[in-house]
């Protein structure tokens, strides 16, 4: 699966999804970017799953037509993200487009 990293998930997610191909938005010139259009940005270039530290993120965006997933982390730090890859990793690649 293509996956694009929102603002606040740690760098470290980069190199730990194996089997997935890990992008940082900042890498496509997108770091003034938010909410909506960077969805729409992602969606677009085709990426499958958008993990987010965005708790908020159901209620300020209507996901249901979106073509990509999104996956919210419930911590921002490496340290704490770092001890649930596995259920990240499992939740990612569970993930449906719209959910």
């Amino acid at each position: 699966m293509r996956v694009l990293l929102d603002h606040g998930v740690p760098f470290g997610f980069v190199s730990s999804l194996p089997g997935h191909r890990v992008s940082e938005f900042k890498t496509f010139g997108w770091q003034e970017l938010e909410n909506g259009a960077l969805l729409d940005a992602a969606q677009a270039a085709g990426f499958e799953v958008f993990p987010t530290t965005d708790k908020g993120i159901r209620h300020k965006q209507n996901l249901l037509w979106r073509k990509i997933a999104i996956v919210v982390l419930g911590r921002s730090s490496w340290r704490l993200v770092r001890q649930m890859l596995r259920e990240v990793a499992a939740a990612i690649s569970a993930a449906e487009p719209g959910s």
